[in-house]
């Protein structure tokens, strides 16, 4: 009798499947069990002693048979597996000379095994169109983390990390590939699947905003760039690194084509009739606004003011993550509704706002921040927390004649 397939998933989930039998750890057994079979499987080219499983299985652990608890283990193991898939007649685990190990004699795929594979050919290939094949399968692969249900065993982080970095590098080999054949979708498709694992690897948010310049999709990029800004200053109280950043200046020089019409110009530009309230924006456009106003507060000598209001708990340190976030996007809202449509705000960092206040005197400027700090702490009702404020005027520009 032929021995048919055995298909392992460990990437995203664990199961085992043979046809269309299958047992997976949501079959809501005990997590030593699946324990057991995951590190058998991950280590299925050696002899692993019982001490070993032992020690991995019941870390500090000091009962008094030990080896007879792991005896036991194995046991359920195989009668697990001999119920989940009937009729195989598999032996899958084996014992001999105080070692187990995992039955290599039967037909098996692994999904790491796989993935690991495609990657090594990938990048010894001297064949472009071969390579990014491989990739391609490489990132097919990756269906999520090593072993998610296991993720804080200590053998199964530096492995879920390797897996991780496979799949990473796999990706960072096939975009280079995919941009000089045109493949943008892809890319971005590639890319976007990618963030839904981890939403914070900003390399893959880089490789998304040049594909979707690349495909003449300027809008489209800006849009990622905002979105990704908001995210790390939501989620990590910081802002994305210099590198992404500069995609800004790359995504405005694309992002119109020639245009004749100044009405569709126009019509492109302006805001909407019905805004109210302060002027939201990204850093880098901050910038820029500050910098036309200090040139015309030169020539007009109008008076415009920068007020910076900076967050902290009442000791002067730094809140934590979950109240920060809240916090900021509390005083995002209030310093909004509270200001002109001619002010500007911006998030300067991860506890910082930065306000420009055109045509005020310094007493005004200081009523402004006073009623944003009042509106508030009226709001909010959160854990204690320190506003700071400074308010300074604008260093105009002077004009070389």
């Amino acid at each position: 009798m032929e021995q048919q397939m055995i298909n392992i998933t460990m990437l995203g989930g664990f199961a085992i499947q043979v046809a269309d039998q299958e047992v997976s750890e949501n079959t809501g057994r005990t997590k030593q069990v699946w324990n057991l079979v995951e590190y058998l499987l991950a280590n299925r080219f050696k002899d692993i002693s019982q001490e070993k499983l032992i020690e991995i299985l019941w870390p500090g652990d000091s009962s008094d048979n030990p080896a007879n608890a792991l005896k036991n283990l194995v046991y359920r193991l195989r009668t697990i597996l001999k119920n989940g898939i009937p009729g195989c007649g598999y032996d899958f685990i084996l014992y001999k000379r105080g070692a187990y190990s995992w039955n290599n004699t039967l037909p098996c795929t692994v999904d790491t095994e796989e993935m690991e594979a495609f990657w090594k050919r990938a990048k010894s290939s001297d064949d472009e169109e071969e390579a990014l094949e491989l990739y391609q399968k490489a990132i097919a692969c990756y269906k999520g983390d090593f072993l998610p249900k296991s993720a804080f065993e200590e053998w199964v982080i530096p492995l879920s990390e390797y897996y991780r970095r496979i799949y990473m590098e796999s990706i960072s080999g096939a975009v280079p590939l995919m941009m000089v054949r045109g493949r943008y979708d892809e890319v971005v498709a590639i890319c976007e699947r990618a963030a839904s694992f981890d939403p914070f690897d900003e390399k893959i948010h880089e490789f998304t905003i040049r594909a979707l310049i690349a495909s003449g999709k300027q809008s489209k990029a800006l849009a990622h760039y905002e979105h990704l800004c908001d995210l790390f200053y939501k989620e990590l109280g910081v802002k994305p690194s210099d590198n992404i950043r500069a995609l800004y200046q790359e995504i405005i020089q694309n992002i119109k084509s020639v245009e004749t019409d100044l009405q569709t110009i126009k019509e492109d530009l302006k805001e909407g009739s019905c805004v109210s309230g302060a002027f939201s924006c990204d850093y880098e456009i901050f910038k820029n606004l500050y910098r036309l106003e200090a040139r015309a507060a030169a020539r007009t000598g109008q008076s415009v003011f920068v007020a910076l209001l900076t967050v902290s708990t009442p000791q002067d340190g730094v809140p934590q993550m979950r109240i920060l976030i809240d916090v900021m996007n509390q005083l995002q809202d209030v310093a909004l509704r509270s200001l002109r449509k001619g002010d500007v705000v911006s998030r300067f960092s991860g506890t910082q706002f930065v306000l420009m206040l055109p045509t005020l005197t310094f007493e005004n400027g200081e009523m402004v921040i006073k009623r944003i700090l009042e509106n508030f702490y009226r709001k909010y009702k959160g854990p204690a927390v320190k506003i700071h404020t400074k308010l300074q005027p604008l260093d105009p520009v002077e004009m070389q004649g």
